[in-house]
C-alpha cells in the first residue's frame, strides 16, 4: 500500500503545483510505491520488452552516454550499463529510481539517478549524451501538446550534435481495429480537426490509477514534432499492438497499420 506521507503528496498537491506536462491521474501514479514494487513481476514476458531491448542493443554501440527518459525500473539502464555504457535515468518517481539504484549497486553498474520531470532537464548540460531513450509510450504519457515539444526539445539540448533518440509511439488509428476503440474514435476525430487541447488522448483505468491517459499519435504528427525539435528520423519499426513484432509487409502504409512505432532519430547538428 501507499505510504501515509506518498499518499498526501499524491492527493494534496495542488493542480498549479503539478510540474509541466503531469496532471493528477499522472502524479498518482508516479507517487504509488506499489508500482513499483511490482513493475518487473507486473511487466515480465511483455513481447514489447524483448523487441524494443533487441532494436536498442542492434542500433546503438557501447560505449557511450545513454539517459534514459522515464526509465521507470530501469530495463533498459541497467542493459545498458551492462555494456560499459555511462547512463544516466531519469524519472518522476523516486521509487521507481529507488529500484533502479539498488539494481546498479547489487551489479556495481554506472548509473546515474535524477528526479525530475521530462519537461525540465536543467540539470543537465547541454550536449552531454550520444544516446536518449523515450520508451514504452512514454512521450505519449506527457499531458498537453506543447508540454511533449518541450520534452523533445529537451531531448536535442542534451544529446551531442549527431546524438540518436530511440522512441516508441501508440498508434491513433490502432482505435479503428475493435468497436470500443472505433467508437471512441469517431467521436476523437471531430476534436483532432478542431486542435482541441486533449485530442487523441485516450483515458483508461491503468493499473489500478483511473482516468490515467495516454496520447496517440498519427504519424504525420509524430514525424513534424521529431522534426521540429531538430531531429531527422532514420528508421522506423511498424510493430503490432499485441506481439510487438513487425508487421506484414512493413511499406504497406505502416503509418495506418501499425499498433505504433519504434523509432530511430538523428539529432542533427546545427
Amino acid at each position: 500500500m501507499m505510504s501515509s506521507d506518498s499518499d498526501r503528496e499524491a492527493t494534496s498537491t495542488p493542480a498549479w503545483r503539478l510540474p509541466e506536462g503531469v496532471d493528477a491521474p499522472l502524479w498518482q501514479y508516479a507517487h504509488e510505491p506499489r508500482l513499483a514494487d511490482d513493475e518487473d513481476a507486473y511487466f515480465e514476458g511483455h513481447p514489447l520488452f524483448e523487441t524494443d531491448a533487441r532494436l536498442l542493443a542492434e542500433w546503438f554501440a557501447a560505449p557511450a552516454d545513454v539517459i534514459d527518459l522515464g526509465c521507470g525500473a530501469g530495463r533498459h539502464a541497467v542493459a545498458f550499463a551492462r555494456r560499459g555504457c555511462r547512463v544516466a535515468a531519469v524519472d518522476l518517481s523516486r521509487a521507481l529510481l529507488a529500484k533502479v539504484g539498488q539494481k546498479a549497486a547489487a551489479e556495481r553498474l554506472d548509473i546515474r539517478l535524477i528526479h525530475a520531470g521530462l519537461c525540465d532537464l536543467g540539470a543537465i548540460a547541454d550536449s552531454s549524451f550520444d544516446v536518449a531513450l523515450l520508451m514504452f509510450s512514454t512521450l505519449g504519457m506527457v499531458r498537453g501538446a506543447a508540454a511533449r515539444r518541450r520534452v523533445l526539445a529537451e531531448a536535442a539540448r542534451v544529446l551531442r550534435p549527431g546524438g540518436r533518440l530511440a522512441i516508441h509511439a501508440h498508434n491513433l488509428w490502432l482505435n479503428a481495429r475493435n468497436p470500443a476503440g472505433l467508437r471512441w474514435l469517431l467521436v476523437e476525430i471531430p476534436r483532432i480537426l478542431a486542435r482541441r487541447p486533449e485530442a487523441a488522448d485516450r483515458r483508461m483505468t491503468y493499473r489500478g490509477i483511473p482516468n490515467l491517459a495516454v496520447h496517440l499519435y498519427r504519424f504525420p504528427e509524430l514525424r513534424r514534432e521529431l522534426h521540429a525539435a531538430g531531429f531527422v528520423i532514420e528508421h522506423v519499426e511498424p510493430i503490432h499492438e499485441a506481439t510487438a513484432a513487425t508487421i506484414p509487409l512493413p511499406r504497406l502504409l505502416p503509418s495506418l497499420r501499425a499498433g505504433g512505432w519504434i523509432i530511430r532519430a538523428r539529432k542533427t547538428a546545427t
